[in-house]
């Protein structure tokens, strides 16, 4: 097994999780089979209670895992499926340290952050890279670890002194450390700075790690004499101080990686002789093609967390993954719920007038998952003018709960129908709390991962996008679900249920039939959305929004109108759909 560890220094939030998976993807282009593993050294035990303002969003995996965006970022790029243990926590390590000093696995011995965390991190490490992760049987060939926040912090040092000592447990040949560093330009000199990377990485040598390759993030690329004084006072060779400045869209860093020779860099310190080369065509296609789209379609997100986009960080790309496949360029409107509703008006009349004109103006709507009662009015008012003016609407987890309130309030005449998770005592819980779900204990309680949702029918919009008769299976996180004993009174008023768990009883998707589209889904989908494969039912957001829905049903091969000279098939979403990509070149 050969082992990436990819560090950051100076500050964090410098893309570490993006240029770890870049590498992935390069490697993988080369004909490795890549694994990833985050470290994320806070003492939770996951990101699960975390608060979105404050980390970004949780990323479900199919174990029920509840992990740091980054996972995220390594399932998209590489199509693997992590599991819980693919992110370890100083939560996770000392937790296990201390249940096994509790059972006397340590003889009595005096319990010590050096050897017996150290060892624990080391051994959680090999464990985990053995587990395959992209359907073949057999361990991967390379490991990329991201060790979070930045060098120097209190929190990370077991970790630190752990990878020190991983370099001389497993051999310097499969051993390669890539440092992810700020290079800036003062706004008055405008000279590239190299002195907070000299720092971090002399801080880092300090620590007993040496990198071999250095990852400079910047705003421009990297002049020559600054790679060379780089190269003199981090002793790494010129050709190892690769630059990884802004660019257009994420996918264009596998490519900089690439052009820059990053994989023969890597491969070479890893012991091959011969470095292949990597096939990225399909990769930069799609790079060329996010960038060169004009026909825009508007997507207005009525959220809670709209000032952080990282809270809604796989849902965004879920999105993007749909519009490459129909060829129209995004525009997220972010909406902020609240200013949608009628109190607003009166407290902030200028963001009450501009969100529903935004609202209005949106080609679709999308209410995503969320947590508690901040806003829940104004994502109801939404999905009412959703449905009420034939305008394209998908509901994520709440977005569907709030849907089908709705839905009893407008149309049922119930006016104080509600969820009991915003009001206990209502009359019409229309959303009801599960009854196995603890109401004491946060972290780890909900109904969480891969779950199977049977379909009821083969001829719904869900059915027909999914390529599916039967079942499906996605990812869930949530706490409250449709109350069934509602459901027939629903039904019978319009609302199809149309996916259903495997007992019959818990509703996993709503459709309303007279809609252009109006869906919703229990369960998360953006979470297994790939470059290439877009989630069924963001597709069909996109596809009702731009009004290639029934281009799309009728089985039309060209969904969008050729803008150029180069076409080429996307990889399949699911077995029979059928999408093309238009490139100009």
């Amino acid at each position: 097994m050969k082992y990436i560890v990819v560090t950051g220094g100076v500050v964090s939030g410098l893309g570490k999780g993006v240029t770890a998976s870049s590498i992935g993807v390069v490697l993988k282009a080369c004909g490795l089979r890549p694994t990833s593993i985050k470290i994320d050294p806070y003492l939770n035990t996951d990101a699960g209670t975390m608060s979105p303002f404050e980390h970004g969003e949780v990323f479900v995996l199919d174990d029920g895992g509840e992990a740091d965006l980054d996972l995220g970022n390594y399932e998209r790029f590489l199509d693997v499926t992590l599991t819980a243990d693919s992110n370890i926590t100083t939560g996770k390590i000392y937790k296990s340290v201390i249940d096994r000093e509790r059972r006397g696995d340590y003889l009595g011995k005096t319990v010590q952050v050096v050897p017996h965390i150290t060892d624990a991190i080391q051994d959680w490490i090999e464990r985990v890279a053995s587990v395959p992760v992209d359907g073949q049987e057999g361990a991967a060939d390379v490991c990329i670890i991201e060790l979070g926040g930045t060098v120097g912090d209190i929190e990370s040092m077991p970790f630190v002194e752990a990878l020190r000592q991983f370099q001389f447990r497993v051999g310097r040949d499969n051993f390669c450390l890539v440092h992810v560093s700020l290079v800036p330009v003062l706004g008055v000199v405008g000279e590239q700075k190299t002195k907070p990377t000299q720092h971090s990485v002399r801080e880092l040598r300090a620590l007993g790690l040496t990198p071999h390759l250095l990852a400079c993030r910047s705003a421009q690329p990297l002049e020559q004499s600054t790679k060379a004084k780089l190269s003199q006072f981090c002793h790494v060779p010129t050709d190892h101080c690769l630059n990884i400045h802004d660019v257009s869209n994420i996918w264009h860093v596998p490519l900089l990686l690439r052009d820059q020779n990053a994989h023969k860099a890597i491969l070479r310190q890893l012991g091959y002789q011969n470095p292949p080369e990597p096939h990225l065509e399909d990769w930069s296609k799609r790079a060329v093609l996010w960038d060169s789209l004009t026909r825009e379609v508007k997507i207005a997100m009525v959220g809670k967390y709209t000032g952080l986009s990282d809270s809604y960080l796989s849902v965004l790309k879920a999105l993007q993954h749909a519009c490459i496949a129909c060829g129209r360029k995004l525009v997220v409107q972010w909406v902020a719920a609240t200013d949608l509703e009628p109190a607003a008006e009166k407290e902030s009349p200028d963001a009450f007038k501009t969100a529903w004109a935004t609202l209005r103006g949106a080609d679709g709507v999308l209410v995503p998952g969320g947590f508690g009662d901040r806003g829940v009015q104004g994502k109801i008012l939404a999905a009412n003018f959703a449905r009420v003016n034939d305008k394209p609407y998908l509901g994520i987890c709440l977005g569907m709960q709030i849907a089908v309130v709705e839905y009893a309030r407008s149309v049922l005449g119930l006016s104080d129908a509600n969820s009991t998770e915003f009001d206990p005592a209502t009359p019409h819980p229309c959303v009801v709390f599960m009854p196995e779900v603890s109401k004491t204990h946060l972290g780890g309680t909900m109904r969480l991962g891969a779950r199977r949702t049977l379909l009821t029918t083969p001829e719904c919009i869900t059915a027909k996008l999914y390529q599916a008769e039967q079942f499906i299976d996605e990812r869930h996180r949530h706490r409250y679900e449709v109350n069934p004993q509602m459901v027939p009174q629903l039904e019978a008023a319009g609302l199809r249920f149309v996916g259903r768990d495997e007992t019959g009883q818990r509703m996993e998707i709503i459709e309303l039939p007279t809609h252009p589209y109006f869906v919703g889904v229990q369960f998360h989908p953006e979470f297994k959305s790939r470059p290439g494969k877009p989630s069924a039912v963001f597709l069909g957001l996109i596809l009702a929004s731009s009004g290639q829905m029934d281009a799309y049903l009728r089985g039309n091969d060209a969904l969008v109108e050729p803008n150029g000279r180069f076409q080429s098939p996307m990889k399949p979403a699911k077995p029979g759909y059928k999408i093309t990509e238009h490139i100009t070149l």
